[in-house]
C-alpha cells in the first residue's frame, strides 16, 4: 500500500500495545503538597509529625461532670467555682465519667493523661471527708489508667465545702479549720505519689486554692503569712514519685478584690521551695501575654505546669479554640525549646455543649497549636533578628499565618488513626444518642 493510501473500512489499524500507553500519573497529595511547600522554608514537616506524636497534654476530668466529683452525692458547688449550661448527659459515677474519658481519648491524636480532682475518689456507701481521703480511694482510676497506657495528674480539692464556706482554707483564721486543709494537703500529696509510682509516670498534685475576699481586706498580709506557713507544713515530707506544683490567680467569685494566693505570691514560693509554678492561662488580667512569662519563669525553675483555658471577658474557663493567645503559647514552648520543661494541661469546664465533644475540641485545638508551633521556620526567622533585618522578620511571620498546616494536620490524624476534619462529630453523635441521651 502506497504511503498515501488510506485502510479500507474493513480493515483496522493496529491497537498501540499495552506497553505503549504511559502510565497514569497520580496527583501528589495535600500532605506531599504541604511537605514541599514547608520544606522550602527549611521546615521538616515529618520531624514534626514525629515531635507531636509524643506530646502529652493532661485532659482535665471535670470537664465531663461539670465539676461536680463523686463525694457522696456530690457537694454544691462553691469557692469561687461555676459551670453555667444544663446540656444533658453529663456523667453521674465514675464509671460513666471513665467511659466518657475513653470516647473523647478514642477521637484525639496521641498518648495523653488524665488529670483528677480528690473529689473524684470511689468512695462507696460510708462518707469520706476530705482529710481522711487516701490512695485506696483511687485504686480504679489507677487500674483504668494503667490499662490504657495513661498517666495521671492529681489535685487537692480546695472548694466545695462546708469548711470552704466563707472562702477560705489554708489562710484561715481558725487554726483548727486550718488543720483540716493541711491534712487534705498532705494526703492529696501523697495520693499523687502512689499515683506516680503505680504508673511508672510522675503525677503533678497542683494545689489551688481559693482564698481571698470580696471586698478591699484590712490586712493583706497575714492572710499571706498563714498560706506560706501551712504549704511548708504541707510540703515538709519528700515523697517519691511526687511533683508538687502551686497556681496562682488574679481573682475568683467572691473574691474580687483581694486573692491571697497572688501570682507575686506564688512565683516568689515556687523559686524559694523549689516548687513548680502553674501557670493558668485564665487566671490572669485579659491584657496581660501569658506566653510572655513562660521564658521569664522558666530562667529560675526548672519546669512549670502550663494549664490551657479561655477566659472570656474574666477567668469564665471557656472551651479552648486554635486563636492567636493559644498559637503564642505554643510558640514559646517550642520555639524556645521548652517541650520537657512545660508539662501541658487544659483546664476548663462548659456546660452547654455535648461534655465529650468539649473535650475533643480543646485537646485538639492545643494540638494544632504545637503543631504549628513544630512547623515554624524559628532558626530563619532568628537569624532575620539577629541580623536586624526586621522587616524580613515582620514578612515571614505574616507568610507563615497562610502555610498549609491543615494538610499537615490532617496527616498526623490518619497516622495516628483519629477521625481527620469534622468526622468526629459524627461519633460523639452517635455516642450520645446510644449512650448520653438515656442518662437522667
Amino acid at each position: 500500500m502506497s504511503a498515501s493510501a488510506k485502510p479500507s473500512k474493513s480493515q483496522k489499524a493496529p491497537k498501540p500495545s499495552p506497553a505503549a500507553t504511559p502510565p497514569a500519573v497520580k496527583p501528589p497529595g495535600a500532605y506531599s503538597l504541604s511537605r514541599e511547600r514547608y520544606s522550602s522554608l527549611g521546615v521538616d514537616t515529618e520531624a514534626a509529625l514525629a515531635t507531636l506524636a509524643t506530646l502529652p497534654v493532661s485532659i482535665h476530668c471535670w470537664q465531663g461532670d461539670d465539676v461536680g466529683g463523686f463525694e457522696h452525692g456530690g457537694q454544691a458547688l462553691g469557692g469561687g467555682i461555676a459551670v453555667t449550661g444544663n446540656y444533658p448527659g453529663k456523667a453521674r459515677t465514675p464509671e460513666e465519667l471513665r467511659a466518657d474519658l475513653e470516647k473523647a481519648l478514642s477521637l484525639i491524636p496521641g498518648k495523653h493523661r488524665v488529670n483528677l480532682h480528690a473529689s473524684y475518689g470511689e468512695f462507696g456507701a460510708k462518707p469520706v471527708d476530705r482529710d481522711a481521703v487516701e490512695p485506696a480511694h483511687f485504686k480504679g482510676w489507677i487500674s483504668w489508667a494503667k490499662s490504657h497506657g495513661l498517666g495521671l495528674d492529681f489535685n487537692p480539692t480546695f472548694f466545695s465545702h462546708p469548711k470552704a464556706s466563707d472562702g477560705f482554707t489554708l489562710a484561715h483564721r481558725s487554726k483548727a479549720v486550718r488543720k483540716f486543709w493541711i491534712e487534705h494537703g498532705k494526703r492529696s500529696r501523697e495520693i499523687g505519689a502512689a499515683m506516680g509510682r503505680a504508673l511508672g509516670s510522675s503525677t503533678v498534685t497542683n494545689f489551688w486554692v481559693p482564698d481571698g475576699f470580696k471586698d478591699t481586706p484590712a490586712d493583706r498580709l497575714s492572710p499571706r503569712e498563714r498560706l506560706a506557713e501551712s504549704l511548708d507544713e504541707i510540703f515538709q515530707a519528700p515523697l517519691k514519685g511526687a511533683v508538687d506544683a502551686v497556681e496562682p490567680k488574679l481573682f475568683g467569685i467572691g473574691s474580687e478584690s483581694y486573692v491571697v494566693g497572688s501570682a507575686e505570691f506564688y512565683l516568689a514560693y515556687a523559686v524559694s521551695r523549689k516548687k513548680m509554678l502553674c501557670l493558668d492561662s485564665g487566671h490572669f488580667h485579659p491584657t496581660e501575654n501569658v506566653a510572655d512569662k513562660i521564658s521569664s519563669v522558666l530562667q529560675f525553675l526548672p519546669e512549670v505546669l502550663l494549664h490551657v483555658s479561655r477566659g472570656v471577658r474574666w477567668d469564665s474557663d471557656h472551651v479552648v479554640v486554635y486563636n492567636d493567645e493559644l498559637q503564642s503559647l505554643a510558640r514559646e514552648v517550642v520555639a524556645n525549646g521548652f517541650l520537657k520543661r512545660v508539662r501541658l494541661g487544659l483546664d476548663y469546664f462548659d456546660a452547654s455543649i455535648n461534655r465529650v465533644a468539649a473535650w475533643v475540641i480543646g485537646t485538639r485545638a492545643l494540638q494544632r497549636a504545637l503543631l504549628v508551633a513544630l512547623l515554624e521556620p524559628t532558626r530563619a526567622l532568628r537569624e532575620t533578628e539577629t541580623d536586624g533585618d526586621f522587616t524580613s522578620r515582620l514578612a515571614l511571620q505574616e507568610e507563615l499565618k497562610t502555610l498549609p498546616f491543615g494538610a499537615v494536620w490532617e496527616e498526623f490524624c490518619a497516622r495516628q488513626e483519629v477521625p481527620a476534619g469534622l468526622d468526629w462529630i459524627g461519633e460523639v453523635r452517635a455516642y450520645e444518642e446510644a449512650v448520653l441521651s438515656k442518662r437522667a
